[in-house]
């Protein structure tokens, strides 16, 4: 499991429930949280091909750029500010078929054009970071992966503890 991922060329949500044992084991011997994050990032690029995948942690009142797979980001975003800091705001997974649509969006990548941003909460609901995918096609996000990002987004809340 350290270097490959086992994945049949199926649907989306089968693909998603193959990955998510393989990322409870890859996490389960590794108590450093910066390390699974960046091996879970690692892992939804391989299987996904996303155009950016990463991580956002919580500090103060901005979200700080954590571990990340694709181009160069924004460092810092301000509670309530674009996509990931309305996801934090909110406490809600965001959903964006076209990123130009959305006010107040902050644009990392011009290439970016969709995005979902789901928040990562603690046993409480408190937003501790947020997991942000982005994509170069419009639409390309659906409540199949919501469902099973919010579910990746629990395994991450743990290894944040």
């Amino acid at each position: 499991m350290a270097e490959h991922l086992i994945l049949s060329h199926t649907t989306k949500a089968e693909r998603y429930a193959e990955l998510l044992p393989q990322l409870k084991a890859l996490v389960s011997y590794e108590r450093n949280a910066v390390a699974n994050m960046a091996n879970i990032a690692s892992a939804l690029r391989m299987a996904f091909g996303f155009f950016w995948v990463g991580f956002y942690l919580v500090e103060g009142q901005e979200l700080v750029l954590g571990p990340f797979q694709g181009d160069i980001a924004c460092t810092r975003i301000p509670c309530g500010r674009g996509v990931c800091g309305t996801a934090w705001a909110k406490a809600a997974t965001q959903l964006v078929p076209d990123v130009e649509a959305f006010p107040g969006h902050i644009a990392c990548s011009s290439s970016s054009r969709s995005e979902i941003v789901v928040p990562i909460k603690d046993a409480q609901g408190q937003v501790l970071g947020v997991i942000d995918v982005d994509s170069d096609q419009l639409d390309d996000f659906d409540e199949v992966d919501a469902l099973h990002l919010e579910a990746i987004a629990e395994l991450v809340a743990q290894c944040l503890r």
